[in-house]
């Protein structure tokens, strides 16, 4: 194991919604700050239906614009459909959403975390958390390198022990042509109870391919 000179005060594990506003909080406040991304190029990378508002996520990006986060604003700039849902049903549950273009909002994001004062981008692959006396004192890649930091955050998604269903075979990842994470293994042996949700994603068919007759 080799060590980064550089010390953290915040190491982000992860660069999805919550990673990025993570990083983002943190950096503002002044904490050196280091994002740590499996892949530099799908930060921020939308889920298939890159859609952002409704009901119950639309309250949760109202919270982050208010505490300065940026998901509200790149999906504004991003958007290309806006609709209030549940127009013709009572005000308490009408909600506004937006159906972003994934690829600007992606890139969008990617510019505000690099333009961002304290705040450091790394690609590699976390398998270990460094703990000191009970206290999370850095990480460890996948290569052996510890980077020191005063606080950890974890926000590996579905990464964590993920696993993808594509008809009757499986196979370990995180999301199609991306692995998943290895750190379930550490987090377990640091007495966290790890679990598993499941997602379902219907396949998707070009109807221009179909012959409807």
């Amino acid at each position: 194991m080799f060590k980064l000179p550089t010390e953290y005060d915040v190491v982000v594990v992860g660069s999805g919604h919550g990673g990025i506003e993570a990083a983002l909080a943190a950096a503002r406040i002044g904490c050196r700050t280091l994002m740590l991304t499996q892949n530099l190029d799908t930060i921020g990378q939308m889920s298939c239906n890159p859609a952002i508002g409704g009901l119950a996520k639309g309250h949760i990006v109202r919270e982050i614009d208010a505490m300065s986060g940026a998901m509200g604003a790149n999906a504004d700039a991003t958007g290309i459909q806006f609709r209030m849902l549940n127009r013709t049903k009572g005000p308490s549950v009408r909600a506004p959403r937006v159906q972003c273009d994934k690829k600007a909002y992606q890139f969008r994001m990617k510019a505000i975390l690099e333009r961002t004062d304290d705040l450091d981008i790394k690609q590699a692959n976390v398998s270990r958390i460094l703990v000191d006396s009970g206290i999370a004192v850095g990480v460890e890649t996948d290569f052996g390198l510890a980077i020191a930091a005063r606080s950890v955050v974890i926000t590996s998604g579905t990464f964590l022990r993920g696993l993808l269903h594509i008809g009757e075979s499986s196979k370990p990842g995180g999301r199609m042509a991306d692995s998943n994470s290895t750190l379930s293994a550490n987090l377990q042996q640091l007495g966290f109870k790890v679990g598993r949700f499941k997602t379902g994603t219907p396949c998707r068919l070009n109807a221009r391919s179909v012959d409807f007759s």
